[in-house]
């Protein structure tokens, strides 16, 4: 949808870790109207206990209700659970995000046949989603689709120029 830079990454961090829960509306509002695929049911991403604690909300979860609602989608938020409270991806090296993240989930709702669309904030590596789709498929899903808001773009430093791509 967006690339994870000024200004949506600022929205972003203030909506994720700021409490800025009002900017819900804007960023569900805005993938709601993105063109996504006909899904039947919309699960957000889960949040460990411990880091909904924490947080307060799940900001996933914030955005599926507005996408939900929008585009007359259920929203599961039970469906799938966060089993393991590991170090947030955005601290580790893109390459050791997958490992950080296997097992974290399990998928306890009956998804068989349905086309299932997973609706988080940002996504960098893919290794979250690409988990909890695992899970998903597992529990029967016909097909698992991401919808984020801002997609992340790993920069390369150039020594020749002092340039980032």
């Amino acid at each position: 949808m967006y690339t994870y830079d000024f200004p949506v990454d600022a929205l972003i961090q203030a909506y994720k870790y700021g409490g800025e829960l009002r900017l819900a509306v804007l960023l569900g509002d805005a993938l709601a109207r993105a063109a996504l695929e006909p899904v039947d049911l919309i699960v957000p991403m889960p949040l460990s206990p411990e880091r909904l604690r924490s947080r307060g909300y799940n900001q996933a979860q914030e955005l599926a209700r507005r996408v939900g609602a929008a585009r007359g989608t259920p929203v599961w938020p039970r469906a799938c659970r966060r089993v393991m409270d590991t170090p947030p991806q955005a601290l580790l090296p893109w390459r050791e995000r997958a490992r950080n993240v296997r097992g974290a989930f399990v998928c306890d709702a009956d998804v068989a046949g349905k086309r299932v669309a997973v609706v988080d904030d940002v996504l960098t590596t893919g290794a979250t989603l690409n988990e909890l789709a695992r899970n998903l498929k597992r529990a029967g899903a016909a097909a698992v689709y991401g919808w984020v808001v801002a997609r992340a773009v790993q920069r390369v430093y150039r020594r020749s120029n002092d340039d980032f791509e």
